[in-house]
């Protein structure tokens, strides 16, 4: 065994992103048993550690089998690690692999053994998909929510309204899952969808038209930067506008028009990418104060009056030697 498949067994989340950076380390390398670091974490239920291998460990493969055939996806299904069999499904693993023993596939492996919550994990999985909220074609709309307004407002008759009433009356409540594509559901894609306020005033992805989806292969984030951000090293060209030298775009006749490359920030990254308002992308972000209000005059003139004696108790105060004080203050 390695350090990496000692960090991922023990759970140790704060080893593995270090160990990413030795370029000897080979993720993908097995013990005596044909386990590599990844069929580690999975079987463990690691989910902060199997999310961070497939995000950061370009080399890694997802697929690859023990001795007896058996996949990363197949053993954490078996152990029933729900949250480690939807990470790995939808970055890429097989579902249909079938081990060379048994014959059988990951969700078959999690209904031999009993794993209820996995087997239904999987079952949802596969009725959705494609992260649809990932994506740019996503519309914040709930196909459901006309027609239950619709039936709302509905006029109902006397006799309807009395059942519902007598019905409401004699119906125990006792607590349930969401419905499918209920509510819930629509709650949950709205605020996590590229559109929502909670994720576009803090972060921006490069590929928004190639959500996660169940059975494709998803880059990591090394690839992704690789292909997407390009060499700060590199210096472009300065291009013109087609056509002749002496004429612009719109058929003036100028001098000569090139287009200067922007500005790239100190740290090579381009403009989308950085971190800043996504709101007002060329202002930056303001930075807010936030102070302790400041106490009102009467407050003030108490801690004054108090100010004098720090180091000695106060005596508490009566409520009816106030009265009594003030009655005779009224008196006199």
């Amino acid at each position: 065994q390695n350090g990496l498949m000692v960090a991922c067994y023990k759970g140790f989340v704060d080893i593995v992103p270090l160990l990413q950076k030795c370029p000897y380390i080979n993720v993908n390398q097995q013990d005596k048993d044909g386990n590599t670091a990844l069929m580690m974490a999975a079987q463990a239920g690691h989910i902060t550690i199997v999310n961070y291998l497939l995000n950061y460990y370009p080399t890694l493969e997802v697929d690859k089998r023990d001795p007896r055939g058996l996949t990363a996806l197949m053993k954490a299904a078996v152990q029933g690690r729900q949250d480690c069999v939807a990470a790995l499904l939808l970055a890429g693993a097989d579902l249909q692999a079938v081990d060379p023993i048994k014959g059988k596939t990951a969700g078959e492996w999690a209904a031999f053994t009993g794993r209820f919550e996995t087997t239904v994990r999987i079952r949802s999985l596969l009725r959705h998909p494609r992260a649809e909220q990932f994506g740019t074609q996503y519309r914040p709309e709930w196909p459901a929510l006309a027609e239950l307004v619709a039936k709302a407002l509905s006029p109902k008759s006397r006799g309807k309204r009395l059942s519902e009433k007598i019905r409401s009356m004699f119906t125990f409540s006792f607590p349930h899952d969401p419905k499918e594509d209920g509510v819930m559901d629509h709650m949950v894609r709205m605020t996590t969808s590229l559109a929502s306020p909670f994720v576009a005033t803090a972060c921006q992805t490069v590929c928004p038209d190639s959500p996660p989806e169940v059975g494709k292969r998803r880059l990591s984030v090394p690839e992704i930067l690789r292909q997407h951000v390009p060499d700060p090293d590199a210096e472009p060209e300065p291009t013109s506008c087609p056509g002749t030298s002496a004429s612009s775009c719109n058929g003036q006749a100028v001098s000569e028009i090139r287009l200067l490359p922007p500005r790239r920030p100190a740290g090579g990254l381009p403009l989308r990418l950085r971190r800043g308002n996504s709101i007002f992308p060329g202002e930056p972000i303001p930075k807010i104060k936030v102070s302790k209000a400041s106490c009102l005059p009467a407050c003030s003139r108490e801690r004054r009056r108090r100010g004098g004696e720090k180091d000695l108790l106060q005596p508490p105060k009566w409520r009816y030697k106030e009265l009594k004080e003030e009655k005779r203050a009224a008196k006199e």
